[in-house]
């Protein structure tokens, strides 16, 4: 355990958490919605703090990243909880359940990472909700960057924004799931708002991170063509460039519905490439959706099979057959 981040003494020996939205007032002995922030004697507590529940090297492809270092590898790390509690979460034995941990330093995180040698860019939090681990992302990103690593957060962006920007300066990379477009659907599916998860966005975006979007798609709940225009034009406004993951639910957690039709992905697909220059589907066996093309001369710039890529049209960011710059890190 540690002492946590952004909190206040409330009568009582009771207290206000500060992380994120759901502004959770937690009395002696009880945890915030996200289970891991918990009140010991009127003192809050990261109770996950160091404890690892999950560690994999990945392809940089699976967190969805398809523009930052592609064919790379990342080590992947993750915690148990989360502050909201989507009825579809496919990582639910960690987010919502207490699996076993094992202990893991800052230190000792970055030296593994290390370890790994060339391939591996760097240490990505993942699996469960990283920003409920913030204490120890934050504690963990700052020796990773002196070493020279890279620091990518897979997140549901549902966070205040003074914890957003104190962490944003250590973060190289985000994928950020916007869920749907509606507050609607973030309430009775995921219990929580939507205008956070955009401001976080808004907040990366404007800090210079590298910025990938994912959105799920559950049939029937958002994947109406004009929310996906509503959110496609969102995106938009914000950069065309923005690479957003369109992904194939299947059913988990407490959700049965059965899984996304292909035509649906390939629709929505459809709609937001009149206005992103790079829309991809995941989770589903379709080919389209999984290269990587120039938005000005339409050149093959990444080959995909499955997470294996290959940046064979790219020199140094750059088409090499038109010479344009692309919105690919290398």
């Amino acid at each position: 355990m540690k002492e946590a981040l952004y909190w206040h003494k409330l009568e009582g020996d009771r207290v206000q958490c500060e992380l994120c939205p759901q502004d959770c007032r937690i009395a002696p002995g009880r945890a915030g919605a996200c289970r891991v922030r918990r009140n010991k004697a009127g003192v809050l507590y990261a109770t996950n703090y160091a404890r690892v529940s999950s560690v994999a090297l990945d392809p940089v492809e699976k967190k969805p990243l398809y523009h930052f270092y592609p064919g790379r590898t990342v080590l992947s790390l993750g915690t148990i909880g989360c502050n909201l509690k989507c009825s579809f979460c496919q990582n639910w034995e960690i987010a919502q359940e207490d699996a076993p941990t094992r202990g893991l330093g800052p230190e000792q995180a970055v030296a593994l990472a290390r370890r790994e040698g060339g391939g591996c860019i760097g240490i990505a939090y993942t699996y469960s909700e990283p920003l409920m681990w913030y204490e120890y992302v934050l504690d963990t990103a700052r020796p990773a960057r002196e070493a020279g690593l890279k620091n990518v957060l897979v997140t549901n962006g549902f966070i205040q924004p003074e914890p957003l920007e104190a962490l944003l300066p250590f973060i190289d990379a985000l994928n950020i799931d916007v869920k749907a477009f509606t507050g609607d659907y973030y309430r009775r599916v995921c219990h929580g708002s939507l205008e956070p998860v955009l401001k976080t966005v808004e907040t990366a975006v404007r800090a210079g991170c590298h910025v990938e979007l994912t959105t799920l798609l559950v049939p029937g709940l958002n994947d109406a063509p004009d929310e996906i225009r509503a959110l496609v034009s969102w995106i938009a406004g914000l950069a065309p460039t923005i690479p957003l993951h369109l992904t194939r639910y299947y059913p988990q957690y407490k959700m049965e519905l059965p899984p996304t039709p292909l035509a649906t992905l390939e629709r929505a697909w459809e709609i937001a490439r009149e206005k992103l220059a790079y829309v991809y589907i995941g989770n589903a066996l379709t080919e389209k959706g999984q290269n990587t093309y120039c938005p000005g001369c339409g050149a093959l710039l990444i080959e995909r099979r499955g997470f294996s890529a290959r940046p064979t049209g790219l020199e140094h960011r750059r088409c090499r057959a038109c010479g344009r710059v692309t919105e690919v890190t290398c």
